[in-house]
């Protein structure tokens, strides 16, 4: 089901990213039997909630040199050429085009994500766990998680090691896993 006019969970305005509460991680199969998980420490998000889903949008970008997959060798080599260059591609980015209802706070947000210097349009399934208020200071806070699955050599991300038994080191699925919390404007 897909809805663009329908009455929207969250106020009109800037919702802020709330970074403290956030988390940015991938997951890729090493060897086909096991995942490797990782996580970017440093990115930033802009959400517009406008009067329905048409109006709204959101924009992200991650510092791929914040890459952290808790092995400091692995984490250089995911920066340098192989992988993110970094040096070449600081950033990568998301910028939605269309989100959509699935129903029961079930959403697609699609947009087009950069990576390595590649444009392509991507999908995010969202889940909208609702909003609270923080006792500390009565701020309102709203809740996601999203999840994707994209081709890391359709970014040019492309290298890797054959196993003897045939298949590769390394997936070429990589699973995107967000949990994100936003701040309500404030007026």
């Amino acid at each position: 089901m897909t809805t663009t006019t329908q009455n929207l969970p969250l106020a009109p305005g800037a919702w802020a990213l709330d970074p403290q509460h956030c988390t940015v991680e991938f997951t890729a199969r090493h060897m086909a039997i096991s995942k490797i998980r990782g996580r970017f420490h440093t990115f930033d998000a802009s959400v517009i909630v406008g009067d329905s889903l048409n109006g709204s949008s959101l924009s992200a970008k991650v510092d791929m040199s914040s890459v952290d997959t808790n092995n400091a060798d692995r984490d250089a080599h995911l920066r340098n050429s192989d992988f993110f260059h970094v040096e070449q591609h600081p950033e990568m980015t998301f910028q939605s085009t269309e989100i959509v209802s699935d129903g029961d706070n079930n959403y697609g947000v699609i947009g087009d994500l950069t990576i390595n210097g590649v444009t392509r349009q991507e999908r995010l399934d969202v889940v909208f766990h609702g909003t609270e208020t923080f006792p500390g200071d009565g701020s309102i806070h709203a809740g996601f998680e999203a999840t994707a699955t994209i081709s890391r050599t359709d970014y040019g991300v492309d290298f890797n090691v054959p196993l003897g038994a045939g298949g590769f080191v390394i997936s070429d699925q990589i699973g995107i896993e967000l949990d994100i919390q936003l701040l309500a404007p404030q007026n």
